[in-house]
């Protein structure tokens, strides 16, 4: 059996993915017969040999491949051999996160014998649904005008509109176009990327600098914070992560963080300890509720909190 997941909306493949690899894991617990072949990095005869190799416990194979189209010695190879593995009792999953190349022979194949799944961009109402769902899914609701604007300023990323939805619950859970114009900004901001790398370097100065950068700039002191709490709130859940499993891909996967945000903070979370990670986690909890119940202004709580990282 030839499974064949793909289409420009990795977010919602991904998550395909991860629940096809999720119940095969239930069915089959002992986990040995699941495996995972970069097509890049793969030699197609090691890919062959696992397929022919007779399971010891008597579970269904999953096997499954990624970046196939980016070999092209590999590709050629399974498009020969396609009907063997249509016929095996072998789950083969050809997943594909990169642009497909027009008129390739392999797909016509795969639409054809494969139970395909195709991920397009949600558009209109239906990405309008998406979001509602997962708003709903952290128990928050948002206004319909605020809904709008959201989706204005973000588009169908769902990557990024995930982590943006994540923030937005953070911050509170009736979700108001305020709070959107407040929180949200029209492009991704990784500039805090750069102040998060001051603070692990304990260049507190450069640090200061770039916050200022941002003030100036017009962008609101509260904004800053929340784009700081959700940094950190990222690197202590990686750093527990990388301390229990090690592999980014796994960060990836059980975080359902984009790739970049997760690469990024899988660098940072090395400079500091998980009891680090809690203390400054902490501080930023303080200074957000010292703000919200007026005992501090904004910008000087902003000032105050990398003094004290």
């Amino acid at each position: 059996m030839i499974l064949f997941l793909y289409g420009p909306d990795t977010y919602r493949s991904r998550q395909k993915l991860n629940e096809i690899i999720e119940h095969y894991k239930k069915i089959h617990k002992s986990g040995l017969n699941l495996r995972y072949f970069d097509c890049q990095e793969t030699d197609f005869q090691d890919f062959r040999d696992e397929i022919r190799q007779i399971s010891m416990f008597k579970e269904k194979k999953l096997v499954i491949l990624t970046n196939i189209f980016l070999s092209p010695e590999f590709k050629d190879n399974l498009l020969k051999n396609g009907e063997t593995f249509e016929e095996s009792d072998i789950i083969i999953l050809i997943y594909v996160e990169n642009q497909i190349p027009e008129k390739e022979p392999l797909i016509s194949f795969l639409k054809k014998y494969a139970k395909s799944q195709e991920f397009e961009l949600l558009k209109g109402q239906k990405l309008k649904n998406w979001a509602k769902k997962e708003f709903k899914k952290y128990q928050a609701e948002i206004d319909p005008s605020a809904l709008e604007k959201l989706i204005e300023f973000v588009g169908n990323n769902l990557w990024r509109l995930s982590n943006e939805i994540q923030k937005l619950v953070c911050f509170k859970k009736n979700i108001k176009i305020k709070d959107v114009e407040l929180l949200v900004k029209p492009k991704i901001e990784t500039d805090i990327f750069a102040t998060i790398d001051s603070l692990a370097l304990k260049n507190k100065k450069q640090a200061l600098e770039l916050i200022h950068q941002h003030l100036e700039k017009g962008d609101h002191p509260l904004y800053l914070l929340s784009m700081i709490n959700f940094q950190f709130r990222n690197l202590l859940i990686i750093k527990d992560l990388i301390e229990k499993y090690k592999s980014p891909y796994l960060l990836t996967k059980i975080t359902h963080l984009h790739p970049y945000i997760v690469k990024k903070s899988y660098s940072q979370a090395q400079k500091f300890t998980i009891q680090e990670l809690k203390k400054i986690y902490q501080k930023i909890f303080q200074v957000d509720l010292s703000i919200k119940t007026g005992k501090i202004d904004p910008e000087t709580a902003l000032d105050l909190l990398i003094a004290a990282i």
